[in-house]
């Protein structure tokens, strides 16, 4: 039994996310991906889904299919292109999946 206390808790620990950001007219929708230990990747998207992929590769083809981008991977110009401000804007934040579920659409303030 404390192999799998001791398995589950690497895998916890071993967890890797990443925030994806798609914008929809004026509202920005987040995922994220998460690639747990054994490399399988699951998407947390804005509805509440937690579609699992087999790798990584597979997930972030999904989310560029889905016309998400990386948020780490925007620039200001790639942001103002999106239609907002990069240094106005960051992941959502909580420890529980169920209130970051309730922060993962978000009306934009227009650019001027």
């Amino acid at each position: 039994m404390s192999n799998h206390d001791h398995d589950e808790t690497g895998m916890n620990e071993a967890l890797q996310h990443e925030w994806w950001v798609a914008v929809i007219g004026d509202t920005l929708v987040w995922a994220r991906l998460t690639v747990l230990d054994s490399g399988i990747a699951e998407i947390f998207d804005s509805s509440g889904e937690r579609p699992r992929y087999d790798d990584e590769q597979h997930a972030r083809m999904a989310l560029l299919d889905a016309e998400f981008r990386a948020f780490d991977g925007l620039d200001e110009e790639d942001a103002a292109m999106m239609g907002f401000d990069l240094e106005s804007v960051e992941p959502p934040h909580s420890n529980d999946d169920e209130e970051l579920l309730t922060l993962m659409v978000q009306k934009l303030a227009r650019i001027q």
